[in-house]
């Protein structure tokens, strides 16, 4: 046991303190954003909103978050990706701060569109950003444990919201969510300032390419659209499926996500530590994950054996352990030879828009084809990204990037 916690230990080795400073900042910021899981129940209890209007303010959280996301990618290539980080941090802390004292539909409605433009700017600086402080043949694990940052944050986040909500109301909420924002913009400015920080791999290109010219990353930008599409039904139909299909409780429904969860922090970091040293392109070991997710849906209708759902999460958090983290090593390793900004911009804005459509088509499909008709829907889109994928090997195979 001590060996095999030895070696886990091992997998992170080699990763710079940059990035172990901007995995605690994306931590921080990740479980103060604990107001947007309780953000559709704080429009309907509290300010007593129809599910229409939650509907089409949830619409502008979408929106907002592909502006956002565009236009942190523009700023970061103008300005720097510190500069973008440090005003997105503090300006989201405050807008945050300030959504609790607007209760009018339209208002809400300008409100969130803003805060989440302002939220995901800090999205592709920080992609930047983590570029800048990895080493190169590091990238995917760095990547990798930014990930794990995440999911820690949103795991600890609702709990925590929960926690506040009964002792503090929701305004207590949005006060907490802002002051963590302010605290992660003081880490950040203590701790990364590139005057200070050791620079890894400092990319400067004097004749950039367009990200909207690469033909390659539009395939790329395409799949993954389609991945986070499949991807997101397992955070809105899926739980659905559990209750309606097989009559599962709240509890089994939460330790059967959670279980996403906990597989992700326990394998995901040796998993891609173990595939980073095989021979596999970043495009093939991509293809294999969306094979998985896509064979994720199909067994569901293999049996009505409530097993088979187990065998379906497992199924799909190895293809998401395998996608995420080398599609974004893919996207930074791309950005090397154009707007690093823009390019991580498109990559995020591709998974904003599976957002945007993802959770609505899902549901619109179920209530009108019921939920075994969706599952084959969704594997054949699955499919679909997975043919995209072996398409983008077999292209970067012909046309590599130039050194």
């Amino acid at each position: 046991m001590k060996t095999l916690f030895k070696n886990y230990l091992n997998t992170f080795n080699g990763l710079s303190k940059e990035v172990w400073w901007l995995a605690l900042i994306t931590l921080i910021n990740r479980a103060g954003t604990m107001v947007i899981p309780f953000l559709s129940l704080y429009l309907t209890e509290d300010l007593e909103f129809t599910l229409k209007d939650v509907g089409w303010i949830m619409t502008a959280f979408g929106l907002g978050s592909v502006a956002g996301s565009w236009l942190g990618g523009k700023l970061t290539d103008k300005i720097g990706y510190y500069k973008v980080m440090v005003r997105s941090l503090l300006s989201t802390g405050v807008l945050f701060i300030a959504l609790q004292f607007l209760n009018t539909f339209a208002s809400l409605c300008v409100g969130i569109f803003l805060v989440m433009l302002v939220a995901d700017m800090f999205r592709p600086a920080m992609f930047v950003a983590l570029s800048a402080y990895s080493k190169p043949e590091n990238k995917t694990r760095s990547v990798t444990l930014i990930r794990l940052a995440i999911n820690l944050g949103f795991s600890a986040g609702p709990a925590v919201g929960g926690l506040i909500i009964t002792t503090m109301s929701y305004g207590g909420l949005f006060w907490v969510d802002g002051i963590t924002c302010i605290l992660a913009t003081v880490v950040l400015f203590l701790v990364l300032n590139p005057k200070k920080a050791k620079i890894q791999d400092d990319i400067i290109v004097k004749n950039p390419d367009s990200a909207y010219n690469d033909k390659a990353f539009f395939i790329f930008l395409i799949a993954m659209f389609l991945f986070g599409f499949i991807f997101l039904q397992y955070f809105s139909t899926m739980p659905i499926y559990y209750r309606e299909a097989h009559v599962l409780s709240e509890l089994q429904i939460g330790l059967l996500l959670g279980a996403n969860g906990f597989f992700i922090f326990l394998l995901e970091m040796p998993l891609i530590k173990w595939l980073e040293n095989s021979k596999h392109s970043k495009s093939s070991l991509m293809f294999f994950g969306a094979v998985l997710t896509a064979l994720s849906f199909i067994v569901l209708n293999i049996s009505t054996w409530s097993g088979v759902l187990i065998v379906g999460m497992f199924l799909m958090t190895v293809g998401e352990m395998i996608a995420f983290p080398f599609s974004n090593a893919f996207a930074m390793e791309r950005a090397k030879k154009g707007n690093q900004g823009e390019y991580m911009a498109l990559y995020s804005i591709a998974f904003s828009i599976a957002h945007i459509f993802g959770h609505n088509a899902g549901m619109r499909l179920v209530d009108g084809f019921g939920f075994d008709n969706t599952w084959l829907i969704m594997t054949g889109l699955g499919g679909v990204c997975a043919f995209l994928l072996f398409l983008l090997n077999i292209y970067v195979k012909k046309n590599p990037i130039k050194k």
